[in-house]
């Protein structure tokens, strides 16, 4: 239900997505064809996804999250192995472990960046560890040397959780490509878009047939090889889910995908116009972006200097809504949430920068279709916001 700050005209939403007369037509031609799921669209948005992640392989599903369940079950993640999350992420992430009976392990995070701290993470390794999850939150992708030289000492899978960050780049090497295997979501918010979905991105053949298997109810051999061998015979070697994702979701994925460069290049434009409004501005400042790092901007978040402003978090949050300013909170920590308290025994004070962070973040409306005076005007609100009771 919306609210009353939503209903009004002009509302600016933290995100939004975009569909153009390319996407329809691509939509339409699979709606009118013989394929309307596990065709070929589906193959074809895989080897794209592959080809922009500079990997060998990409296994498509219906969303973000059953491309991080997809990924657990690829790695044969088994009740009471413990996995390695940050505390700021969407609760998916974590979940993803739960739903293979793993355990969620919180490390902490980077002050200046919420990402993942290397040296937080190391400290929580334990035998049970089997792997870690990273998140490129926001759209900045963590420090993957310093992660890789962990998990690779320790012998764990290091899984990217890079739903905020297709398009993105490392030290020069896109997102997808830094990690055993990397998990994308196309949520209408994100980057791109297929109304649901997600994506599993790796070189290894192993891992993606065993996430392609898991998508199709275990099944061992797809229709198309059964046609091939001229065979109705198949195996079910473990219990899968139907996580597929439909023909014509891909060739909307595909459509989409051509416009990634340049949505990624509009995103950092907005971004930089924020960044030059936030020098001035005392109280509010932009999350640290690491010089090495090409940002996707999936967000732009912001930290409240609570000490130095006249209102605080809610108040502003308030304030900046009945302007019809679609501030958001991202996100909650997730040892918050009852379910982790009381089947993980977490409590506030497990993560405590993550926590700190928690109480002063606020993401700020960012998206291709934004013009400059939209955000002249967000930023007005928030002048105007700090700046009166």
């Amino acid at each position: 239900m919306k609210t009353n700050s939503e209903n009004k005209k002009g509302f600016l939403p933290y995100g939004r997505h975009h569909i153009d007369e390319e996407d329809l037509e691509a939509v339409r031609n699979v709606l009118l064809s013989d394929w309307l799921t596990t065709g070929p669209k589906v193959e074809e948005f895989e080897q794209e996804l592959a080809k922009i992640s500079h990997t060998e392989f990409g296994g498509v599903v219906n969303s973000g999250t059953a491309a991080l369940h997809a990924a657990m079950a690829a790695i044969d993640i088994k009740p009471g192995d413990e996995v390695i999350v940050p505390p700021i992420t969407f609760a998916a992430t974590a979940n993803a472990v739960v739903y293979q009976g793993g355990v969620p392990v919180f490390a902490d995070v980077d002050p200046d960046t919420l990402l993942m701290d290397p040296d937080k993470l190391e400290e929580k390794i334990t035998a049970k560890t089997r792997a870690v999850i990273s998140v490129d939150y926001a759209g900045q992708m963590c420090d993957y040397d310093a992660l890789t030289k962990i998990t690779k000492k320790h012998g764990l899978y290091l899984v990217a959780d890079a739903c905020h960050s297709i398009g993105g780049a490392y030290k020069g090497s896109p997102s997808g490509s830094c990690a055993d295997l990397t998990v994308f979501s196309f949520h209408p918010v994100k980057h791109i878009t297929t109304g649901e979905g997600g994506a599993v991105v790796t070189s290894d053949k192993k891992l993606i047939e065993k996430v392609k298997s898991f998508r199709n109810h275990g099944i061992n051999t797809d229709l198309h090889e059964r046609q091939k061998a001229e065979s109705w015979y198949y195996e079910i070697e473990m219990p899968g889910f139907n996580y597929r994702l439909t023909d014509f979701q891909c060739a909307l994925g595909i459509s989409q995908l051509k416009k990634l460069e340049s949505r990624i290049h509009r995103r950092n434009r907005l971004a930089n116009q924020y960044d030059r409004f936030f020098e001035g501005m005392d109280g509010i400042a932009p999350l640290k972006k690491q010089a090495f790092i090409a940002h996707a901007y999936h967000l732009y978040v912001v930290k409240l200097d609570l000490d130095r402003l006249k209102r605080n978090r809610l108040e502003i949050f308030s304030f900046l809504r009945n302007e019809g300013v679609g501030v958001n909170v991202h996100y909650i920590p997730v040892h918050y949430h009852p379910f982790y308290q009381k089947t993980f025994n977490t409590h506030r004070g497990l993560c405590p920068i993550a926590e700190d962070a928690y109480e002063r973040i606020l993401t700020l409306p960012l998206f291709p279709a934004m013009t400059e005076d939209d955000v002249k005007m967000v930023c007005r609100h928030i002048k105007s916001a700090v700046s009166s009771r």
